[in-house]
């Protein structure tokens, strides 16, 4: 386990249990979700997308803040998803996936501008 590496986490049990139980909860969560997305198939591909493109954009602005040298790697998948994802936001009426097909192609560009960099 890379949790016993850390020597704050491998001191405290409570700490280490903690952060398990947390990343459970989050598989869960992720399995939870994924199964209430059946319910809707008409929104079931915007839903995967959005959360897809949520992970991808959160892992590509941390790898940026680190200076990551496969950053600019990452840019140019972030920026193919990010377009994908608008596309089908794009062909919703409710003004969330409006709004969220914005946001995107906003992102989409300037992942590709750091793609080329």
């Amino acid at each position: 386990m890379a949790l016993t590496q850390i020597d704050h986490v491998s001191e405290d049990d409570r700490m280490a249990e903690c952060i398990d139980n947390c990343f459970e909860a989050a598989q869960a969560c992720e399995w939870c979700a994924d199964g209430c997305i059946e319910m809707s198939e008409e929104m079931a591909r915007c839903i995967r997308l959005c959360r897809d493109v949520a992970d991808l954009t959160t892992m590509h602005a941390r790898w940026m803040a680190r200076n990551s040298s496969y950053s600019s790697d990452l840019a140019e998948t972030c920026a193919d998803l990010c377009e994908e994802c608008a596309d089908e936001c794009e062909q919703h009426d409710e003004e969330h996936c409006q709004v969220c097909a914005d946001v995107l192609r906003e992102c989409a560009d300037s992942c590709r501008d750091m793609a080329s960099a």
